[in-house]
């Protein structure tokens, strides 16, 4: 080749490489970049067609992603060329061939026969010395590529390369954003409410719409069964629902060892078991997570595609980062049912007891150890005439106020030896005298300490009036007993005197001394007659005499 030749090659070497890299530098999209690239390349290069094909990095496979001047039949054809070859590829080396009409190791030579391909330039896409893809040259003439061409095919591939990562880098952090955006709103809603069942319809709905998937399913772990129930399901019909238990699919067994699983065709993963349902349902991939709490797997969220899909990084992590949202929300909303129930029992529990309360007829309330009030039965508020949200709370000696120079008061006592105390004390009502009981009991806590005091209040005025009354009726039986026992014993000396002085009154002459002992005789007579009231006497009445003296009249 002449100087002349080889300068204007060189020059239009350089104008296409230009060509490429504003290209490159230009657009963020690489399938547009690519498809640019695959046009302008038979043109520039003298190339009959020109083919781009990306590696599918969860399959290992290189998948078509633009051509042009090719057929679709042989595009797609399942091999794209020989083990050998593809391993050289793999391994970053380029690869040239001609006469593959001819070539009998050629495990496509018929295909290339009938496409009119004779020639192909097969270069590896690198990016940081990994492949990512695969850039194919064919003409339909034999064609010998130089090393020159080679080189700058290379350097082509590697611009390609470039501009595939950049785009993919591009699109990541765009949908990283969109998806910190988008966690951001489902983690508003989720925690918004307190209700389960709205957070796990909210995530099964904004999921498959934030990734443009088909559906969602949630199941969470029954703990009693162990087993997953399903709890949401959005996008999908209750035919395939009700296929059957998910817990023996190697997937979902997977994911609860807390790791995603992201399958991109599910026809033929081993890792699904029912097939044919999802293919009916038209399902072609899937993203399994677990929802962890406290790094412990409760359920299995499910997105799963209509089209088959290759799961960014980004997508997967958006996913576990909304799964691990879920988790929370879904906890919190179980802990707030536990503690609303809780309540309700406490609340159960609190009407039972305080029908209880009611029911019993004296005043009854319990204090707390600060001698607050915590609790009084109806006959206490309706005593003090105070609603129950005025008594809580208030200090024990403003509802029970003791008056100077009572003894101390039982609560004191109780607080003082955790024994019970009883005191009863004088309390001027309505201005009369009442006798007041007060009898305090300890509550103990699981340590055997006093946590409240309960505090039974009676008015047993009419108890203490009958016990005096009491008192007052064996004081009258003792006078009465001791009456009887006087004017027994008075009695015999007595009748002796009264027949000596008859006798006494029949033997006299002399009418002095006859006065004298009529008189005695009167006396003894009317001792008799006391003694006979004595002896008959029921009860007696006391009366003021001269002076501070008092006498008794009998009854």
């Amino acid at each position: 080749m002449t100087q002349a030749a080889t300068q204007d090659r060189e020059r239009r070497f350089l104008k296409v490489y230009q060509k490429v890299t504003r290209l490159t530098s230009m657009v963020m999209d690489y399938q547009q970049v690519m498809d640019a690239i695959v046009r302008m390349m038979p043109e520039e290069l003298d190339v009959d067609a020109c083919t781009i094909r990306l590696l599918d990095p969860t399959t290992n496979s290189f998948i078509l992603g633009a051509a042009t001047g090719l057929s679709s039949e042989y595009l797609s054809r399942e091999t794209i060329d020989t083990v050998e070859t593809m391993e050289m590829i793999k391994s970053g080396y380029p690869v040239a061939k001609v006469d593959l009409d001819e070539d009998p190791t050629y495990t496509d030579r018929e295909a290339a026969s009938i496409e009119g391909i004779k020639s192909v330039l097969t270069l590896p896409i690198l990016f940081q010395d990994a492949i990512i893809g695969i850039m194919r040259m064919l003409t339909r003439n034999n064609r010998v590529f130089t090393a020159g061409e080679i080189s700058f095919s290379m350097a082509l591939a590697e611009q390609v390369g470039l501009a595939i990562s950049n785009s993919r880098m591009f699109k990541e952090m765009e949908n990283q954003v969109n998806f910190m955006n988008e966690v951001q709103e489902i983690s508003r809603l989720v925690n918004s409410t307190l209700d389960q069942d709205k957070i796990l319809q909210t995530i099964v709905e904004r999921l498959p719409a934030s990734l443009g998937a088909k559906g969602c399913t949630i199941r969470l772990v029954n703990p009693q069964t162990n087993c997953l129930e399903l709890v949401a399901a959005n996008g999908l019909s209750e035919r395939y629902l009700d296929r059957g238990k998910v817990e023996k699919e190697k997937n979902v067994v997977m994911v609860l060892t807390g790791e995603p699983v992201t399958i991109k065709d599910v026809a033929h993963d081993d890792r699904v078991r029912y097939k044919k349902d999802m293919q009916e349902e038209g399902i072609t991939s899937l993203l399994a997570l677990p929802i962890k709490v406290a790094g412990e797997v409760i359920g299995v969220l499910r997105i799963l595609f209509k089209e088959m899909h290759s799961f960014s990084r980004s997508e997967v992590n958006f996913a576990l980062t909304v799964a691990e949202a879920s988790g929370s929300a879904i906890q919190n909303a179980r802990t707030y049912t536990k503690i609303t129930l809780l309540f309700n029992q406490i609340e159960e529990n609190e009407r039972f007891l305080t029908d209880i309360l009611n029911c019993i007829r004296p005043q009854l309330i319990v204090l707390d150890l600060n001698k607050h009030v915590v609790m009084a039965n109806r006959v206490f508020l309706e005593k003090m005439g105070l609603a129950e949200s005025e008594v809580l709370g208030m200090e024990y000696y403003d509802v029970c106020p003791i008056e100077q120079g009572d003894e101390v008061c039982p609560a004191d006592s109780v607080l003082k030896d955790g024994k019970p105390a009883s005191f009863i004390h004088a309390q001027d009502i309505d201005g009369e005298k009442h006798w007041i009981e007060r009898t305090a009991y300890p509550m103990f806590d699981k340590n055997k300490k006093v946590e409240f005091v309960i505090e039974i209040i009676r008015d047993v005025t009419a108890k203490k009036q009958f016990e005096e009354e009491q008192i007052e009726r064996v004081k009258l039986q003792g006078v009465v007993d001791l009456a009887g026992t006087v004017a027994h014993e008075i009695n015999s000396p007595l009748f002796a005197a009264l027949g000596a002085a008859q006798l006494m009154e029949d033997d006299l002459v002399e009418e002095d001394q006859i006065q004298d002992v009529q008189m005695i005789i009167r006396n003894l007579k009317s001792i008799s007659e006391l003694t006979g009231k004595m002896t008959s006497m029921t009860g007696f009445v006391g009366k003021e005499y001269v002076g501070e003296a008092n006498i008794v009249e009998f009854k």
